[in-house]
C-alpha cells in the first residue's frame, strides 16, 4: 500500500506468535492518553496485555491481529479487526479493535494507511460498515479517524458502581 513520498510503502502480514513483544508493547500505546478517572490505568493495561495475548495465542474465530511492515521488514504498527454484525440492521461488519503506531512512527500517515487498509479489507470480507471505539480523551486518535470519515453512531455512557 503506497503512502506518501516521505513513507516507507508498508506490507500487511497476519501476526504470528513472534509478533508477541511487539504487539504487547503497543499496549502501552493503546492506553496513552487521559482515561476516565474511574478506571485505573495500571489495571487497563494488565486487562488489555492479557486480552492481546489471548487473541494471538488462541485465534478466536473472526479476530484478526496484523502486523504492518516497512520495506526493510521492520514492524512500523499493529493493527487488530473483529468481524461481528450491526445490533440494529444485522448487517456485517468489521470493528477496529486495536490499532497503535510507535511513537517514533507518528506522522508519518501510517495512521492513515492502517485506516484504510481496514476499509478495504473490511470490503474484501463483505463487511456493510467499519467500527470502532474511541476513549474521548483520545484527542489525536479521534482527530484522525474524524479526517477519515468516521461519524458517531453511539454513545457508551458508564455509570460506575465502585
Amino acid at each position: 500500500m503506497a503512502m506518501s513520498d516521505n513513507t516507507p510503502q508498508l506490507h500487511f502480514r497476519l501476526a504470528e506468535a513472534g509478533d508477541e513483544s511487539f504487539i504487547l508493547g503497543m499496549a502501552e500505546r493503546l492506553l496513552s492518553f487521559d482515561l476516565p478517572v474511574w478506571r485505573k490505568p495500571k489495571d487497563a493495561l494488565s486487562h488489555l496485555r492479557a486480552d492481546l495475548r489471548r487473541h494471538l495465542r488462541d485465534e478466536p474465530p473472526g479476530s484478526y491481529m496484523f502486523i504492518a511492515e516497512d520495506d526493510a521488514g521492520t514492524a512500523a504498527a499493529f493493527l487488530h479487526l473483529q468481524k461481528g454484525s450491526d445490533m440494529l440492521s444485522g448487517k456485517p461488519t468489521v470493528h477496529i479493535s486495536d490499532l497503535a503506531i510507535p511513537a517514533t512512527r507518528e506522522g508519518q500517515g501510517i495512521g492513515r494507511a492502517l485506516l484504510d487498509y481496514a476499509a478495504g479489507w473490511a470490503r474484501e470480507h463483505g463487511a456493510d460498515a467499519l467500527t470502532l471505539n474511541v476513549f474521548p480523551g483520545n484527542t489525536r486518535a479521534r482527530a484522525l479517524y474524524e479526517r477519515a470519515g468516521f461519524q458517531t453512531d453511539l454513545l457508551k455512557l458508564v455509570r460506575p458502581l465502585r
